[in-house]
Order: C-alpha cells, then sequence, then structure tokens
C-alpha cells in the first residue's frame, strides 16, 4: 500500500490497486471537507446529499498524481482537445452522434449550466415547464431569474412514476423551454423509449426549446435501457444537453461539465447572455474527466454492481420492514425515492428521522417550488451509495424510529 491507500482498498492480482466497498472507514468519511459526513453530528449516518461513499477509482487517483508532478497553470480552458475527443466518443453510446466539434461548451458543473440556459433562451416572466418532483437546481434556476415555473406532478401507476400527459399539453402552450431530467432526480426513472417519443412530439408540436441534464445516465442500475433525448434528429436543433463526470465517478469537489449542442447557433444564444459568468474547468478536473473515460470504466461496472445489490436489498427491506411506506424501482442513479406518507409524522419526517433515528435524509419538499411542496410532504430521498454495512444499519434505525412512533395510519 502507498501512503495515500485506505482500507477501502486493495491490490488485485495484477499489482493494481481495486476498490473494497464492503470496508468504509466512517472516520475517513467524515474527513473536514466533506459536507455530507460533517453537516450532522457525529452520531448521525447521512444518506442525504448525492455523493457516493465509494474510493474514488484508482485510474483517476493515478491521474491526478501525476498531473500534479507538472505545472498547474492555464490548462485549455477553450476546450482540452484530448477530453473533447474523448467526449465524441463517448456520447455516441447513448445516441448523441454527429455532435460538432465546437458543439461542446465546457462549464464549471452542470447546475450553472441549468441557470445558463433558462438566462439565454428565455425573457424574465416567461413560462418555463420542469416535472415535479424535481432535483431543487432546476425549479430555483426558473424562479432566481424571474420566470414562471411550471411544474407538471408525475402521476403514481401503482408501479413507477409516469408522465402526466395532459398536464404537459395544457402546460406546453405558451411556455419556451423545457427543463428534462434524465435520468429522473429524485425518483430514479429513465424515460422509456415511448416517453421519449411522445416528449420530443410535444416539444417540435409546441416549438419548445428544451434543456436536459443527462448528468445521472452512466449510472443506468439495467432495468431500462437510456437513450440521450437529443438521441432523436428531429429535436436536435432545439436541444441542449448537459452533463458530466461527477456522479458516475464519485467526483462533485472537481467541478466540471459540458453543455452540448448539435446546433451552434442555439448554443452561441447560451454562451453569449452568460458571457464571462461561468468561469472554466481546473487543470485537474479536466484530467479527472480525462482518466475517467480512459480507465475507470471497470470501477463504474464495479460499483453498478454494488449498487444494484445495495437497491435490492433496500426494496427487500422495505418490502419486509416498513410495508406501508412506498418506493418503486430505481432505473438510474443511487438514489431512491421512499414514501413515507403513511406515517402521523409525515410532514415533519426529515426532523423525525434526524432526531430518532440519527438518520439524516433529503425531505420531499425542497424538489418542488413553493406552491408545490405540500405535495412531497412525507416523501424523502434516500442515497443508497454507500457500504452494505452502513446501509443497513440506517435502514434499521429509520424502521425502528417508525414502529417506535406507531404512526402509521393512510396517506393523507
Amino acid at each position: 500500500m502507498t501512503e495515500h491507500s485506505t482500507t477501502a482498498e486493495r491490490r488485485d492480482e495484477g499489482g493494481q490497486f481495486a476498490v473494497n466497498r464492503d470496508a468504509l472507514d466512517r472516520g475517513r468519511l467524515r474527513h473536514p471537507d466533506s459536507v455530507k459526513w460533517t453537516k450532522y453530528p457525529a452520531d448521525v449516518i447521512p444518506l442525504w446529499v448525492a455523493d457516493m461513499d465509494f474510493p474514488v477509482a484508482p485510474a483517476i487517483l493515478a491521474a491526478l498524481h501525476d498531473r500534479l508532478t507538472f505545472g498547474i497553470g492555464y490548462a485549455h480552458i477553450a476546450g482540452d482537445p484530448a477530453l473533447s475527443a474523448a467526449l465524441h466518443e463517448h456520447l455516441v453510446i447513448t445516441g448523441l452522434s454527429d455532435v460538432p466539434a465546437a458543439g461542446l461548451e465546457f462549464l464549471t458543473g452542470v447546475v450553472a449550466g441549468l441557470y445558463a440556459a433558462v438566462n439565454g433562451l428565455t425573457s424574465v416572466g416567461d413560462k418555463v415547464i420542469t416535472m415535479v418532483p424535481i432535483y431543487r437546481p432546476f425549479h430555483k434556476a426558473i424562479t432566481d431569474l424571474g420566470r414562471e415555473v411550471v411544474g407538471v406532478p408525475l402521476v403514481d401507476s401503482g408501479e413507477r412514476f409516469e408522465i402526466d400527459w395532459e398536464a404537459m399539453e395544457a402546460a406546453a402552450a405558451g411556455a419556451k423551454l423545457l427543463m428534462l431530467c434524465h435520468p429522473h432526480n429524485p425518483t430514479g426513472r429513465i424515460w422509456d423509449g415511448d416517453e421519449l417519443t411522445r416528449l420530443r412530439d410535444l416539444v417540435l408540436r409546441h416549438d419548445l426549446v428544451v434543456i436536459v441534464d443527462e448528468l445521472h445516465a452512466d449510472l443506468n442500475l439495467g432495468m431500462a435501457r437510456f437513450e440521450s433525448f437529443a438521441a432523436d434528429p428531429r429535436v436536435r436543433g432545439c436541444t441542449l444537453t448537459v452533463t458530466g463526470p461527477c456522479k458516475a465517478y464519485n467526483t462533485a469537489g472537481l467541478g466540471i461539465g459540458v453543455m452540448i449542442g448539435h446546433d451552434l447557433e442555439l448554443l452561441d444564444r447560451v454562451k453569449r447572455a452568460a458571457a464571462g459568468l461561468l468561469g472554466h474547468p481546473s487543470a485537474l478536473s479536466i484530467a479527472m474527466w480525462r482518466a475517467a473515460l480512459a480507465g475507470a470504466g471497470p470501477w463504474l461496472q464495479d460499483t453498478l454492481t454494488y449498487l444494484r445489490g445495495n437497491h435490492q436489498y433496500l426494496a427487500g427491506f422495505v418490502r419486509d420492514r416498513l410495508p406501508l411506506a412506498g418506493l418503486h424501482p430505481v432505473e438510474g442513479t443511487y438514489l431512491a425515492w421512499l414514501d413515507l406518507r403513511r406515517h402521523r409524522q409525515a410532514g415533519a419526517m426529515v426532523d423525525f428521522l434526524l432526531d430518532h433515528a440519527k438518520v439524516a435524509v433529503h425531505g420531499g419538499e425542497v424538489f418542488a417550488p413553493d406552491h408545490q411542496q405540500q405535495l412531497y410532504s412525507g416523501f424523502v430521498r434516500i442515497n443508497f451509495a454507500t457500504s452494505r454495512e452502513i446501509l443497513e444499519e440506517a435502514l434499521e434505525r429509520i424502521a425502528v424510529a417508525l414502529a417506535a412512533d406507531s404512526g402509521w395510519g393512510s396517506v393523507g
């Protein structure tokens, strides 16, 4: 082991570092720079913010160590040629073929791209559609910039969350922009082929522009096929895609993302509106993403296998120990959308679990704009990207706390 190794790393037969996801040291996880592990007291298990607890891929760590042996002056901030070439090749996997050479605009992160798109593609007062519940920066980007958020609630079919097509049709009338999350955070849906076709048809029928966040695209748990929204040439002229490596490769502290556009004029509208405001990725973030695409594929596949096991355990635990809770299969992401509305503590569930279970989760209310927050009171988002031991302990704490309150009843 080198001085950089941890108890969660081991040498494989070829002498390379491999990752043992079952051997996570909570003391090392709770390092001073970790907002996930230091926001709450030491007796709290954090399942809230979307960081994985697993060590970063050895290929990425090696590349970062190597990069630090050279100067850290200005990198290729207008677009690193090696990274651009690797991305063009990688994007073809999900259907984003024929992206022009100038169709990649590198960002400091996906959230910056969401704000830039709202700013560049709409005007103050315009209606912007999204589907709720939704990752908070979606509705915040709309309202912070003085646009009108039109949040269309997803429908629970009993088996999964689905799009309310009638409501989407009504919302599209007079709207300018659709903000799409695919895979969807927080429900974990991967929109299937029929849904994507209907969405594309709706966009074209109403002359909408689209900003789609595909940040979790590489975190497919294998239950559904992922296809980029702009894989269909019909919508390439009205769609911008934002993505990045931070979720798949657990590198959120190294901010980088990219905005992808087949239509360079559409991409330029956003670039002009955000000129000088977006900054640029760091030399280390560029090195990280290059290494992820070049050498961290096996690490990602092992991580997905582990996440599938954690998801299976979580689903079984909810079925057996929390039968009045609701949980649908997670198709993409490592985030589960747990329905605890039948419990009498539903309206204060985040604080209840923090105080009585010593588990930190995200509450459903933050995934909707102010006027729709009550719809998601009693839902919680759980991050299951941790060791099985930590996940088991957290879920046991939750089950004990909920049972001790004797507060199960009917929804509402």
